[in-house]
């Protein structure tokens, strides 16, 4: 009879350490992943702007900068309008390479601990006719 109550507490034992070790991994697994958004760099309509022009995410996630009419465009993040004014954010941010070709791609993944706030870009060709945009960063 002790040999079956011990061997009964070994096995509680066991199945309670392996529910606190599966339960801890959905306590502290992460609830959100991040997301990846589309901006298009010139509108369907071939107007200088982006589409949409301004957009709101969370730090983690990405953009994704499609060439779409009108080009050549590039994104810049201005220096003095972003959260912080760091000038060496906003370059890591920035793609200045200008695409030449509808349909070319490239991407910005905001860090995991970007400042929360607005981030304002534009295309440096289009500048002066207000091809201007911003990411409101929330968390």
């Amino acid at each position: 009879m002790k040999l079956i109550a011990a061997n009964w507490r070994r096995l509680t034992l066991a199945v309670l350490t392996v529910i606190l070790v599966v339960s801890s991994f959905a306590v502290f697994t992460p609830s959100a992943s991040a997301e990846t958004y589309q901006v298009k760099l010139g509108t369907d309509k071939g107007l200088l702007q982006f589409q949409p022009k301004s957009l709101t995410i969370k730090p983690g996630d990405t953009i994704e900068w499609v060439n779409n009419k009108v080009p050549p465009h590039n994104v810049v993040f201005d220096k003095a309008k972003n959260p912080t004014k760091d000038a060496g954010l906003a370059k890591t941010l920035s793609h200045t390479k200008l695409l030449l070709n509808p349909g070319q791609k490239q991407t910005t993944t905001f860090p995991a601990d970007a400042p929360v706030g607005d981030y304002t870009f534009y295309c440096a060709p289009h500048r002066g006719a207000g091809m201007v945009g911003k990411i409101t960063v929330q968390s």
